[in-house]
């Protein structure tokens, strides 16, 4: 199978030497080109075209991920993607279907996916590459789970017996691939603000010449990158990370079920058997390392067993699957792998979006909570400090927002009981009778 991206081939060692997917068609005639031009500007200025151009390709796109799912997956054959497919805005239906999603990913688990002759991985690479936005975001759902698995299979102790991740390797080539051509050889700067200066929400105490002088500090975020026809180890970070950032960029449009996975992932990543995890929090600095199965506090003995005697002591709700979701679909799928810094920084701005954003799910907000603990735990084991301010900053931001919230519910509770008390009819007090003695 061959991956094309920008006219160059990405080949692994396990792609056969198909060529079905690729076409170079002839030099058009004159004629031709301008009538083309013409009819091309035409269905462009044409709205209904447009629209109905991105729903055949998405119908396309959708009866071919059936085709091969209802073959490699017997479970499929109980849902129909026919209703997707048929639906006004096939590709957001798509992405929005619990069900899809848990066939998809229990086919992209298997032991066997991930390599060159991968049809999903195929489907991916190729519904990317259509430039469709809706299609696009259909395939970064699935980035969570697609790094989880590659990165838990590259740093595994057998990773040498697996087959080949090729196929994973060029989906997350065509995401890094796009970024560096967004970004066009440019780096991402951000404007560091000068508190010497007056601005909208603070006054400096003192305004001297210099200050008066200074101009305004400038930050690199992120370095130009380097286009990659390949995965190399010492680029495999980078490249992750990069397709991390395009998954952060459209994230306020990602289902809730895959941010739940990028969150599994990342506690699995930062280790789940640090002792240094239970140290993020003042009320548990005397609790004892992650494997241990109990702990004292306030002179009781309590029963604490994994991540969820974690949550139980932060007063996290356990997440709990929906019919639809795989039986498994709660284990982290990721072992414990190196984390440097192009990898942890996008990793931590889609935990804070996770953790902060308003209009997420509690049970994203719990699962983003245990897993910025995790990688506070790490970054302390590991002495980054970097990693150590960003966790630690989201972890108090964490208590505050659950505290007001708690404030809020609370507040809310009384107004509404001293709103039933107020309207609830009083018995009518009987008229009194005075005796008066003659």
């Amino acid at each position: 199978m061959d991956y094309h991206s920008n006219h160059r081939a990405i080949r692994s060692p396990s792609s056969s030497a198909s060529s079905t997917s690729s076409y170079t068609p002839n030099p058009p005639t004159t004629t031709t080109t301008t009538t083309t031009t013409t009819t091309t500007t035409a269905a462009a200025s044409d709205p209904m075209h447009s629209w109905w151009e991105s729903v055949s390709k998405a119908r396309s796109r959708i009866h071919a991920l059936s085709s091969f799912l209802s073959n490699s997956s017997p479970s499929s054959s109980s849902f129909s993607f026919s209703s997707l497919a048929d639906s006004d805005r096939p590709a957001l239906s798509l992405l929005s279907s619990p069900t899809a999603y848990s066939l998809i990913s229990s086919t992209l688990s298997s032991p066997l996916s991930g390599s060159g002759s991968d049809p999903l991985c195929q489907w991916l690479y190729d519904t990317y590459l259509s430039s469709d936005p809706h299609l696009q975001l259909v395939v970064l759902s699935f980035l969570p789970l697609i790094s989880a698995l590659y990165l838990s299979r590259i740093h595994s102790d057998d990773s040498l017996s697996l087959p080949s991740l090729a196929g994973f390797e060029a989906v997350l080539l065509a995401l890094y691939a796009s970024e560096t051509k967004s970004r066009n050889g440019k780096p991402i700067l951000i404007q560091i603000p000068d508190l010497s200066q007056p601005s909208l929400y603070h006054t400096p105490r003192r305004t001297t010449a210099a200050a008066a002088n200074n101009r305004p500090s400038v930050g690199i975020l992120s370095l130009p990158l380097e286009p990659q026809v390949a995965v190399k180890s010492t680029k495999r970070a980078c490249i992750v990370g990069v397709a991390l950032d395009c998954y952060y960029k459209q994230i306020s449009q990602m289902p809730s079920w895959s941010k739940l996975e990028f969150c599994r992932s990342v506690a699995a990543w930062a280790g789940q058997d640090c002792p240094c995890k239970r140290e993020f929090d003042d009320e548990f600095e005397n609790c004892t390392s992650f494997s241990d199965s109990r702990a004292i506090e306030n002179g009781c003995e309590i029963e604490i067993e994994g991540v969820v005697g974690e949550m139980n002591k932060l007063g996290i709700q356990k997440y709990k699957a929906d019919d639809n979701d795989d039986e498994n679909s709660e284990k982290p799928k990721g072992i414990r792998i190196p984390l440097p810094w192009e990898l942890l920084q996008p990793a931590l701005r889609i935990l804070g979006h996770c953790l902060l954003a308003p209009l997420n799910p509690q049970d994203v907000k719990d699962e983003a909570a245990v897993a910025v603990r995790c990688l506070y735990a790490r970054a302390s084991h590991d002495l980054v400090p970097q990693a150590i301010l960003a966790t630690r900053s989201l972890i108090q931001l964490d208590k505050r927002g659950r505290a007001a919230a708690k404030v809020e519910a609370e507040a809310a509770a009384a107004a509404a009981n001293a709103s039933s008390n107020s309207n609830t009819p009083s018995k009518a007090k009987k008229p009194e009778i005075l005796l008066v003695s003659k």
